[in-house]
């Protein structure tokens, strides 16, 4: 009989090791402000990170940029809270550098000192930390979320929690409780970043390189970018691509780190060709890929691509964003950008740009968009949960902007703010007053607009 058909019979009991007001499973800076919210609400929260530190993409997979927190105008502030308050305690080491006036990056940030500045903010706020823990199964009682199941160097435990909120990424906890979930039909693909010495020693276009040598070195066509560390001559480069595997199965997953290294390796090959003299030297990998897209949670709104490029406005509002919409593609080589303005550029090396229109020009144009707290309030999930994330409930086009940082940051405050309504009044998730919700994220420092 083959391992795959045999099953193994066991009996297992698990001993709770905390009970908590909260339990948030994953750390990204998604989960992190999601638990500094509500335990500055007076929650008591315990959260859930199987790496070793928070931060998610912005720390293990070494992504050094957050976007601009103005409108795409750059005239007024629309997303605040504790994104603000963590560039300011970078800003006090020299770990950030702001750039004015750019749709690509506006903070370029040391990801080591990050990882420092969020263990400090999450002490300080009490709350309690599972790193290195996996989270298992969700335990559901009497038809209610009860604990949710993980496992770490200590064994296998249960934290027991009267809320819950799925920051995982991949939609995990409402995976395993038999929620509705979907993929895209092209998720953006994966993509594996690197850390450079002698950087300045590359005497030559890198993205020219690439483009010229990929082929021969087994480099599908991509995007490549990279930022200075500050106060550093690290280069993080980001010109690696991993299409088709899907990062929500543990082969594909398995498959696609390997393979984004390999790929990191052919880059310094290609490197070396192209330029013997230079000085390249690989100081660093992620301890896990860069993942843009997986699993998508079916909630009360799926947010549409239409809805956003038209900036429109949510009575539910919890954040705002002026990222393009930016999609990877996996079908095609190349990126394609949809501007509020009704620009579209296709973007694909070693081609001229393909300049077009999504919509014809208008005198005026939308300078924002909003995502709405129906986006992530799973449909017929249990009452005491949330997802927050990039699994939250949009379609591509829409995804293709709002995943980035800044926006999941801001999904992850309005979790947090939400979990503590929903217990305070007794409501389930669906059913908290959205209003005060609003209102209760701006007295903490978010940028809520009017409606």
């Amino acid at each position: 009989m083959s391992s795959s058909s045999s099953v193994l019979k066991e009996q297992i009991q698990t001993p709770v090791i905390h009970e908590c007001d909260l339990c948030v499973i994953g750390g990204s800076c998604t989960g992190l402000f999601a638990a500094i919210r509500a335990a500055r609400l007076g929650l008591s929260v315990a959260i859930v990170e199987m790496q070793n530190c928070f931060g998610g993409v912005a720390t293990s997979s070494m992504v050094n940029i957050w976007h601009s927190l103005l409108d795409a105008e750059y005239r007024d502030t629309i997303i605040g809270g504790l994104t603000v308050e963590v560039v300011e305690r970078l800003q006090r080491r020299e770990a950030v550098r702001t750039i004015e006036k750019n749709h690509g990056a506006a903070f370029i940030f040391n990801s080591e000192e990050l990882k420092t500045d969020l263990d400090e903010i999450a002490q300080e706020h009490g709350l309690k930390i599972y790193f290195h823990t996996q989270f298992v199964a969700p335990w559901v009682e009497d038809g209610k979320l009860q604990a949710v199941v993980v496992e770490n160097k200590s064994g296998r435990g249960a934290i027991r929690a009267r809320f819950f909120i799925d920051a995982s990424g991949d939609a995990d906890l409402a995976h395993r409780l038999g929620l509705e979930t979907y993929f895209a039909n092209h998720w953006q693909p994966a993509t594996t970043c690197a850390k450079v010495s002698g950087w300045s020693t590359l005497t030559t276009n890198f993205q020219r390189a690439i483009y010229e040598n990929a082929e021969a070195f087994g480099i599908p066509e991509g995007f490549a970018w990279g930022a200075t560390v500050p106060g550093s001559d690290i280069f993080m480069m980001a010109a690696t691509r991993v299409p088709k595997a899907n990062p929500a199965i543990a082969d594909d997953l398995t498959a696609a780190e390997i393979e984004g290294r390999r790929q990191v390796r052919a880059l310094f090959d290609i490197f070396k060709k192209v330029c013997p003299e230079n000085q390249l030297a690989l100081q660093a990998l992620p301890s896990r890929i860069g993942v843009r897209e997986s699993r998508h949670v079916r909630c009360l709104h799926q947010l549409k691509g239409e809805e956003l490029l038209y900036g429109r406005r949510f009575p539910d509002a919890i954040a705002n964003g002026s990222y393009r919409v930016d999609i990877h593609h996996q079908d095609k080589p190349g990126n394609t950008f949809k501007f509020l303005d009704g620009r579209e550029v296709y973007e694909r090396p070693g081609f001229p740009n393909q300049q077009g229109r999504w919509r014809p020009e208008t005198a005026e144009n939308p300078t924002f968009y909003q995502i709405p707290y129906r986006s992530m309030v799973p449909k017929d999930g249990p009452d005491n949960l949330l997802v927050a994330g990039r699994m939250i409930d949009a379609d591509e086009t829409a995804h293709g902007a709002i995943r980035v940082m800044v926006n999941m940051n801001q999904v992850g405050e309005a979790a947090g703010v939400a979990a503590v309504l929903a217990l305070k009044d007794g409501v389930a998730a669906r059913a908290i007053d959205t209003d005060r919700l609003r209102n209760t994220l701006t007295d903490g420092g978010s940028v809520i607009i009017p409606n």
